[in-house]
């Protein structure tokens, strides 16, 4: 169907939103106009406001309106140890697990020559710069699983060592409370590669 060009191009920019294919970005396009036209303005004026105050943190490279978010800016975080992580979704996913207290770095994608994805694009000159720091001793890599993933977890892994630093890797494999007959064979597979000794009480 024809649609006017003002709607056309609503459509085609909410099709590319994550998950948000030719029909869910009609339907959504349709509501949003459809509903009260404050609400639109509202998500416009948000959207521009995001657009002019948020940049990159200066040393994790995380979303920030400042040259420091407020986790580099922290007293109270170890600087001892750096988790790398592919977005800021997934900083925030580690932050709600509340089970680390150190520093970050925010590389927002993976290598992907391919996609022209190399390590300029991933900050890593400026991770670099930050392993120089003596106060860091350990680079924890939480890339995810895929091979694109691995990949640059290899070459982090490669830049930590030659400055002398510890390196980790976030855990994979079966998920708490998971029963083993519905966990894929891959992931059953890279648990049992990265299994740990039990400790006796």
């Amino acid at each position: 169907m024809h649609y006017p060009q003002s709607l056309q191009t609503l459509i085609d920019a909410l099709k590319r939103l994550p998950s948000v294919g030719p029909k869910t970005a009609q339907r959504m396009a349709f509501h949003m106009l459809e509903a009260d036209r404050a609400t639109m303005a509202q998500l416009a004026h948000a959207l521009t406001a995001a657009d002019d105050a948020l940049r990159d943190c200066g040393r994790c490279r995380n979303f920030s309106e400042a040259d420091l978010c407020g986790l580099c800016a922290s007293q109270r975080r170890d600087q001892a140890s750096i988790c790398v992580v592919e977005s800021p979704a997934d900083l925030v996913a580690i932050e709600q697990g509340g089970g680390y207290n150190g520093q970050y770095f925010v590389l927002h994608g993976r290598l992907s020559p391919l996609d022209g994805v190399g390590p300029d694009v991933l900050g890593l000159d400026a991770l670099d710069e930050r392993l120089a720091n003596g106060e860091v001793e350990e680079l924890i890599l939480a890339t995810s699983s895929t091979v694109e993933g691995e990949a640059t977890a290899h070459v982090l892994a490669q830049m930590a060592r030659s400055k002398g630093k510890a390196v980790t890797r976030i855990a994979h494999g079966v998920p708490m409370g998971g029963e083993l007959e519905y966990v894929d064979a891959s992931t059953l597979a890279h648990a049992l590669r990265g299994r740990q000794p039990v400790q006796a009480d």
